[in-house]
């Protein structure tokens, strides 16, 4: 199929707490959008350059205690090469970028779920990001529970962000709403129902924009 080429290209980012579905629900979308003759990318934070995918080992299986503000700084740091590298490249030249997670989770993390300064983590993300700001958001949200059900039943070494406490994972949540709740680029999806089901949401979603 040829390809459907925009002089404009479109920012996606997928948001929720570990075990929503976001990753696996952003890269069928992506794989979607591919078949219909778009040209798009799957990236994700932290982790989307070589640069990333060094921070991401740090900050995922970590061998010594790191503090939530140097946490933050590495994330930040992620981002802005991300950013830089990646992000901004493909959107001048069309492309459709989908990113499982972008400056909203650092808020929602380290601003809501650490407690550190929500105007400071603001102010950070916006340099890091030269203002640029997803064209849509899609969230999906779930509660604590059957997100950590979920981690457990992929059967696979948890990161230390997911070893997280269930109270750390309720001010995340807490803080996701507070962040969506007024943001007019945001679609909120329920994360319980099947991926079937999110898939067919999202693509609809999607799609409404692109026209």
């Amino acid at each position: 199929m040829q390809k459907k080429y925009m002089q404009q290209g479109l920012l996606i980012s997928f948001e929720g707490i570990d075990g929503s579905g976001k990753s696996t629900l952003a890269s069928s979308c992506m794989q979607e959008l591919t078949k219909l003759g778009y040209d798009s990318i799957l990236t994700k934070e932290p982790g989307g350059t070589d640069f990333g995918k060094n921070l991401r080992s740090i900050l995922q299986q970590r061998s010594h205690e790191i503090s939530p503000k140097a946490e933050f700084l590495l994330f930040a740091a992620d981002r802005a090469q991300h950013v830089a590298q990646l992000v901004t490249p493909a959107l001048k030249s069309g492309k459709i970028v989908i990113s499982d997670r972008m400056s909203d989770s650092a808020l929602a993390y380290q601003g809501y779920g650490r407690g550190l300064d929500k105007d400071m983590i603001i102010t950070v993300n916006k340099w890091a990001m030269n203002g640029l700001e997803p064209d849509l958001i899609i969230y999906l949200k779930i509660d604590y529970k059957t997100a950590f059900a979920r981690t457990i039943k992929r059967n696979e070494a948890l990161t230390d962000f997911e070893k997280e406490k269930s109270d750390f994972f309720e001010k995340v949540i807490h803080g996701f709403d507070i962040i969506f709740k007024d943001k007019n680029n945001v679609v909120t999806l329920d994360a319980t129902k099947t991926q079937e089901e999110l898939l067919k949401e999202a693509l609809e979603i999607i799609i409404q924009k692109l026209a």
